[in-house]
């Protein structure tokens, strides 16, 4: 039903004149190469114990938003803590855990 309705001609060949116009002005712009960055974050110890104190149940996620870094450096810095008895993992599943700071 219905079918293929045909453009109006005049739409059509500005859209072929534009189109080449702007092959032209693309092959002029010299592709830029972009190179890889490593980039690390380190957690200070000072930084990092205080937002814990302020939390009361401690995620991961919750976390790296206070600090403002990414999710895969503030799980290191949980696990590095846990590894030191300094948090411990009292609940939680699948890679979602939740931590208590010991006293």
């Amino acid at each position: 039903m219905g079918g293929n309705k045909k453009k109006p001609t005049q739409s059509s060949a500005n859209k072929s004149q534009d189109n080449k116009g702007n092959k032209k002005e693309e092959t002029k712009k010299t592709p830029k190469v972009q190179q890889k960055q490593r980039l690390s974050v380190l957690i200070e110890d000072a930084q990092g114990l205080k937002a814990l104190d302020a939390m009361k149940a401690i995620t991961v996620q919750a976390f790296a938003r206070n600090l403002g870094v990414k999710i895969s450096v503030a799980n290191n810095y949980l696990k590095n803590l846990e590894n030191k008895s300094v948090i411990k993992s009292v609940g939680g599943y699948s890679g979602h855990r939740i931590y208590q700071k010991i006293k």
